[in-house]
């Protein structure tokens, strides 16, 4: 069944619903139609026998004259005399006449109802006893059960049939919500394999404010954002192949021209001292696209995170870099805080933040840590306002043209850790913060 279209599933299910449900309708009618017709049945006999008492029991024809009584129901009289036996002829076997007998002489009570079978065919009947020209009598009046199973058959037949043209009649609807309900799901199929082709460029509109809608809005979110990553993909894609070609040019001219002879710095000490400096370059960034892969690689596994001293952390990794500008003064102002995360990600984090900041840097930076929040402030020169919402982006250029992967890293680190950064221009310098959660 799961394998099937849905909208089969879907009519096949409506139409099931339909059938079970008639027929537990049909089945409870046929049961309550037989209850009421048996006892239909035995009101019309005993209401011939009040008859045939008000009358004379011994009258002839009393066939006829029941018959016209009850509409042609057809109710059938035996009188039988205590010691004598039955008064009328009957077509009923002589053993069954017996049997009889014996009920309605050990009959205690004045009116009471039996039922059995006879050559396999079941009759109802009602013995009576009373008193008639002076005598008493006791009279059996029966009717046999094909009428019964006549009419209910009939009014079967007809409920089966009215059932019938039911689940024709709800088929319709029930095709039709099939097929309002399906479309648009095979619509967003061929969105979606358009999508597995890399055809994404087109909108997917579904004016829907059921589940539908709602999955057509997530497909269509997902599209837009499989459009940002392809564009943010070829971006990223030119910027590294721009960011590598640079040093790469540099150090195989460099290193041409001194295969040569000649010495673009004046001498081949400085001349290497350039092809140096551009391999250091080179291997950086390599390092932080290698870094950026591995961070986007943690964030699709369980983290293993435990307590990092994080004020213990900054002056650890400040004393390490203090050497590059020994020219800077550092003020560290920094109160106890722990935090749950991956202490060697923060370090990296804390060291490129403090790498950005030592660049611009004039005289001083300032490390302090108040709540949930780090600050680190150079005063340096501030950015331009358009600069402090990209600075974190991937490759973004800085002031001074400088390879833009550092502050990338920190903000994904940021996120993986739930935590917030920014930048802002203050006291007139340039603060970075970070904001943690608790």
């Amino acid at each position: 069944m799961k394998n099937k279209p849905l909208a089969i599933q879907i009519w096949s299910v409506f139409a099931g619903i339909t059938l079970v449900f008639s027929i537990l309708i049909a089945i409870f009618i046929f049961v309550t139609l037989r209850s009421f017709f048996m006892e239909e049945t035995y009101r019309i006999i005993e209401n011939s026998q009040m008859n045939r008492f008000a009358g004379n029991v011994f009258e002839e024809n009393p066939i006829v004259r029941d018959q016209s009584r009850q509409s042609n129901r057809s109710v059938n009289h035996l009188v039988f005399l205590p010691h004598v036996g039955v008064v009328k002829d009957s077509k009923l076997p002589p053993k069954v006449l017996k049997q009889l007998y014996k009920q309605a002489l050990l009959q205690e009570e004045v009116s009471k109802r039996y039922t059995r079978k006879i050559q396999g065919e079941r009759i109802y009947y009602v013995i009576r006893k009373g008193t008639a020209l002076g005598r008493e009598v006791a009279l059996v009046s029966y009717m046999w059960d094909s009428y019964l199973n006549d009419l209910v058959r009939t009014l079967f037949r007809r409920l089966i049939l009215i059932i019938g043209i039911a689940l024709l009649v709800a088929s319709l609807p029930a095709a039709l919500l099939a097929k309002y309900l399906t479309r648009p799901l095979r619509e967003m199929d061929k969105h979606v394999r358009r999508i597995a082709e890399r055809d994404w460029h087109e909108p997917l509109v579904q004016d829907r404010g059921d589940e539908i809608g709602r999955l057509a809005r997530s497909i269509e979110k997902m599209r837009i954002k499989l459009v940002q990553q392809d564009e943010a993909q070829q971006s990223m894609l030119q910027h590294i192949s721009h960011e590598l070609k640079t040093p790469v040019m540099v150090i195989r001219s460099y290193a041409e021209s001194i295969e040569d002879g000649i010495f673009p710095k004046g001498s081949l000490e400085g001349s290497v001292s350039v092809i140096k400096q551009e391999a250091m370059r080179l291997e950086k960034r390599i390092k932080d696209l290698l870094y950026l892969t591995k961070l986007d690689y943690y964030a699709t596994q369980e983290p293993k995170y435990g307590p990092v001293n994080l004020a213990h952390l900054l002056e650890e990794v400040a004393e390490r870099m203090k050497p590059n500008r020994p020219d800077l003064e550092f003020k560290m102002e920094l109160s106890e805080m722990v935090i749950t995360g991956d202490a060697e990600q923060w370090k990296i984090a804390f060291e490129n933040i403090l790498d950005n900041q030592m660049r611009y840097a004039r005289t001083q930076i300032q490390v302090n840590t108040k709540g949930a929040v780090v600050r680190i402030w150079n005063d340096g020169p501030q950015m331009e306002e358009h600069l402090l919402e990209q600075v974190f982006k991937k490759f973004q250029v800085g002031q001074r043209g400088k390879f833009g992967l550092g502050l990338a890293i920190v903000q994904r680190i940021a996120e993986l850790h739930k935590a917030k950064v920014w930048a802002a221009n203050e006291n007139g310098g340039v603060a970075f913060y970070i904001q943690f959660t608790s």
